[in-house]
Parts: C-alpha cells; sequence; structure tokens
C-alpha cells in the first residue's frame, strides 16, 4: 500500500537525533491523534497540545517545527496505524476475494470502533476538501493509497476469476466506500443502531451482482464467517 509520497518531507527536527527524542515525539502524536479525532486537525495547536503533555512550547515546537507539520505529521501517524491495523494483515490471505473480503472488514470493523474518537480520514476531508494546501495533500495522497491499494484487490478479484470479467473496479470501490462513509456517518451523528450489519449486507449485495460462480459460493463461506 505504501507508495512515493508527494508531500515533502520536514527537516529533522534536533529533538528527533536520539532515541528518547523519537519517543517523546511519538508519545507527542498519540496524544495529538487523539485530540484531532475529538477537536479535528483545526483544533489542534502546539500551546493546547505542549499543555495536555505537560510540556513547553518550545519542547513541543522543537519535535515539528509548525502547527502545520504537526498536523500533516498526525495525518502521516493515522495512516501508518491505518496500514499496521487493516492493511498489512489483510496481505495475509490469498488474493482474490479473500484478501479484498479481510481488507473490507477490517476497515469496516475499524471505522465501527472510530464511531466512538472520530476518524482522520473523514473528518480531515470535511475540514480541507476545499482548502489547498500540504495538510490537504498529505490527506489525500493517504486516503488516495488505500484506495489505490482497494482497487488492486479488486481487479485482482477479476484476474483470479472471482469477480467477473466485466466487473467496473472504481464503480465497486465507489460503492464500498460509500457504505463505510454512511456507517460512520449514521453511527456517529443520527446514531442508528446496527450500521456496521447493515454495512455488511451492503457489501454483500454489492460484490454478489459482480461474482462469478466460483466467486459466489467464495463469497457465501467468507460471509458465514462474518458477525
Amino acid at each position: 500500500m505504501v507508495r512515493k509520497s508527494s508531500v515533502p518531507a520536514a527537516d529533522p527536527a534536533p529533538a528527533e537525533a536520539s532515541g528518547k527524542g523519537r519517543q517523546t515525539r511519538l508519545a507527542i502524536l498519540d496524544c495529538a491523534l487523539q485530540m484531532a479525532g475529538r477537536i479535528g486537525l483545526e483544533g489542534l495547536s502546539i500551546g493546547v497540545l505542549a499543555d495536555r503533555m505537560h510540556m513547553s512550547k518550545s519542547g513541543v515546537f522543537a519535535h515539528f517545527g509548525s502547527r502545520e507539520e504537526l498536523q500533516i505529521s498526525v495525518i502521516r501517524h493515522y495512516h501508518e496505524a491505518f496500514e499496521g491495523e487493516v492493511f498489512y494483515p489483510a496481505l495475509q490471505s490469498p488474493r482474490g476475494l479473500p484478501r479484498l473480503h479481510a481488507m473490507f472488514q477490517r476497515w469496516l470493523q475499524r471505522v465501527s470502533l472510530e464511531v466512538e474518537t472520530g476518524c482522520i480520514y473523514i473528518s480531515g476531508a470535511v475540514e480541507f476538501d476545499d482548502r489547498p494546501g500540504p495538510v490537504r495533500d498529505a490527506l489525500v495522497l493517504m486516503v488516495q493509497t488505500w484506495r489505490d491499494a482497494l482497487q488492486r484487490a479488486i481487479e485482482q478479484a477479476v484476474q483470479a476469476g472471482h469477480l467477473r470479467r466485466d466487473t467496473p473496479a472504481q464503480q465497486v470501490l465507489f460503492e464500498l466506500h460509500g457504505l463505510i462513509l454512511a456507517l460512520h456517518h449514521d453511527a456517529r451523528l443520527l446514531q442508528i443502531a446496527d450500521c456496521p450489519a447493515m454495512a455488511r449486507r451492503g457489501y454483500l449485495r454489492v460484490l454478489e451482482s459482480w461474482a462469478t460462480p466460483t466467486g459466489a459460493a467464495l463469497l457465501r463461506e467468507l460471509s458465514a464467517e462474518m458477525p
């Protein structure tokens, strides 16, 4: 899933030179990520973060250099956690529907938990969709990297003979992504019960409409293991 970033990397800060400096930076990022989930990326400030970390403003500034770089670092930190929880474990599943299924189910599970804490990909899109600049660029890069990986999994399912050759990969991706957005919206804003179950049923309907006989049988096996 990792692809070359088009977002310029910041120069390493002096505080990152030691192992202790790296640990401190990670602790700051963990705290900032929790805050961003509740108040958004725009709500982050070096001053507030310094108070939360019981550090001086200059101490936090030494790790990031600016509020903008702090926001970008939080986006990258979230993306690394997302890859570790969703993408890389799914690679253990065979190519085709098993891998696509693992990717979507892990994604759905993560977003279901983020109903309480907030999803940086989704909340960040609301904040920065019409605001050009490095923070938006970083967010777009991370979201697009994940979408590219998911589309590759759909295309591999076609190559494996699990989905029909005329399957429109971009359309399937659009519909699967739409289910995740609807889950987050309805569960978080409207507090509708059983949104994850509805998203799972929608996922099955999307793939069943394009599945080959082999894929349909495999999908039934995979769906039997779903919660």
